[in-house]
This record gives C-alpha cells, sequence and structure tokens, in this order.
C-alpha cells in the first residue's frame, strides 16, 4: 500500500550523535538535508529498541516517550519541507553493544564510563573482547516486547514504513546464525528463527496495514557452517507470510572468519536469489 515517486532509498546510516537515545539538532540537519535529495524513501538510521540495545552511547533510541518526544519535531520538519516517505530502522545490537563511537576510539564502553552489560543468545565471542551474557528465555521474551513498543511508538509518529534488523551481527542475526546461537533449548538449532518470526508478526500487528513493514536480513555469512542464500530465501518467505512487504538483503557482521568477495554489486546476486524465489519486494 505504499507507493513511492522513484526506486531510490536512502539506507540508515548510524550517526553515533544521539543522547540518550534522543534526537539532537545534527538529526534536524542530517535527515532534513536528505530529505531534499530526490529519493523517494529516506530511511532514520538504526534505532535502538533498548537502552541496553545501542551499539554507541550516541545511537538514536525509541526506548522511552523522551525519545519519541525528540524525534517527532524531526518528523514534522521532513514532512514539512519534502514529499518523501519516510521509514524508521529498529533495531538491537546485541553483543555489539556498548562500544564507544568510531571518533572515541575501538572497543567496549568501560562500567566506570557509562557502559552496559550486552546480551546475546550464547556466551560466544565476537572478537577478543569478553563474551555478552547469554540470554534467558525473559529476556527473549521482553526483548520482542521491546521491539513491538517501539514499533508503536514508530506508528505514533507517522512513519511510512518499519524495518526490523536482522543483520550485520546484531542481536537478532545472531540468533539465527548457527554461529553464534549455541542454545540446547527451544530457542536453539531448529528453532533459531522462531524469534524472527514472533517479533515480525508482533510487530506487523502493532500497526496497520498502511504502514510497510520490513526487514533488513542476512544472505549469507560468508562462513562455512553459517548461514547461507538458502537460510534467506527461507526467512524472507516466512517474513511476507506474515504480512511483511520488502526485505534488504545484506550480508556478514557475524565473524571475523567471514570471507567477503567484495567487488562493485557483491549482494546483488543474494538479493536476486531472494527476489526469484519469494517475490517479496515492490512490484
Amino acid at each position: 500500500s505504499l507507493a513511492l515517486a522513484n526506486r531510490i532509498v536512502v539506507s540508515p546510516m548510524c550517526q553515533y550523535s544521539a543522547d540518550d537515545g534522543r534526537a539532537t539538532a545534527w538529526h534536524w540537519a542530517h535527515l532534513g538535508n536528505l530529505a531534499c535529495s530526490g529519493a523517494g524513501l529516506l530511511f532514520v538510521e538504526a534505532t535502538a529498541v533498548a537502552r541496553e540495545g545501542r551499539i554507541t552511547p550516541g545511537c538514536l533510541g525509541l526506548y522511552s516517550e523522551a525519545n519519541a518526544s525528540a524525534l517527532a519535531p524531526v518528523v514534522a520538519m521532513v514532512r514539512e519541507i519534502a514529499p518523501v516517505k519516510l521509514a524508521i530502522q529498529l533495531a538491537h545490537a546485541g553483543r555489539k553493544a556498548s562500544h564507544w563511537a568510531p571518533w572515541d576510539g575501538p572497543g567496549l564502553v568501560p562500567a566506570e564510563r557509562g557502559g552496559w552489560p550486552r546480551i546475546a543468545p550464547a556466551a560466544v565471542p565476537f572478537n577478543a573482547e569478553p563474551a555478552a551474557q547469554a540470554m534467558t528465555l525473559a529476556d527473549i521474551a521482553r526483548v520482542r516486547a521491546d521491539f513491538v513498543l517501539a514499533a508503536r511508538r514508530a506508528v505514533a509518529l507517522g512513519f511510512d514504513a518499519i524495518e526490523l534488523h536482522m543483520a550485520h551481527g546484531y542481536l537478532m542475526h545472531s540468533i539465527q546464525s548457527p554461529l553464534s546461537n549455541h542454545r540446547a533449548d527451544a530457542r536453539g538449532g531448529k528453532g533459531r528463527v522462531s524469534f524472527l518470526h514472533e517479533t515480525a508478526q508482533a510487530g506487523r500487528a502493532a500497526g496497520p496495514s498502511s504502514i510497510a513493514g520490513g526487514a533488513r536480513i542476512t544472505g549469507s555469512d560468508w562462513v562455512d557452517g553459517g548461514l547461507t542464500v538458502d537460510d534467506a530465501i527461507a526467512l524472507s518467505g516466512a517474513l511476507k507470510d506474515l504480512g511483511l512487504a520488502f526485505v534488504c538483503v545484506s550480508s556478514g557482521g557475524n565473524s571475523l572468519a567471514q570471507k567477503i568477495p567484495v567487488g562493485p554489486g557483491y549482494q546483488v546476486p543474494l538479493a536476486a536469489a531472494v527476489k526469484s524465489a519469494t517475490g517479496i519486494g515492490p512490484r
């Protein structure tokens, strides 16, 4: 039900310039500039559904009413200056959370400097840093509820589309991938993808059909034994059945062992395979 003026989409780009999840003057300048680009659809950056789900202390959030109140006038500004459709990407960083912004140096933010505990499907480290805490079943239920609440806030703000971030090694990707999900319960093994299905279904139900729902997904882990394009096809088909209208097919970011064949259009075959097999996306 969402018609775009053209097929040009401005992807979500992390800005690391929020104040406890709240949009700042930087977001007015950044999004106002991009709104005037002539693109058909503009994405607001990855927006954390929980305070502990931020990648850095400066990441945007929708985990509080204060966050929503700060973002509301930015949305209103975009509506006033340009006809571009507006989307938001909802995310939880998982084991990649609590890191410094790029210009503040690499590594985790220590607790004494405001860092926070990280969660993941299993205590499997991404790199030489300490492993994140393995999620309990209660943690899983809470994070799913966080996504739904953030989606409702996005609906109330008047976004035209909402995308769930299921890629780049963040929480939902790490839950789906066998490289990072070593759970022995129903949320591991063949049940790894269940959290993604449930969150997409609940998020879709949080808003009217006039708002397009979608997901950024993983086309490949680029590691033997990891996710492949077949997993992307299966996930996309399920998401389509659950009412999502589009997927953005990305790849990598969940293992340092990845071997990515970087080059012009290297991810296009992954997206083409998903499109061919499922038909999801714009007609």
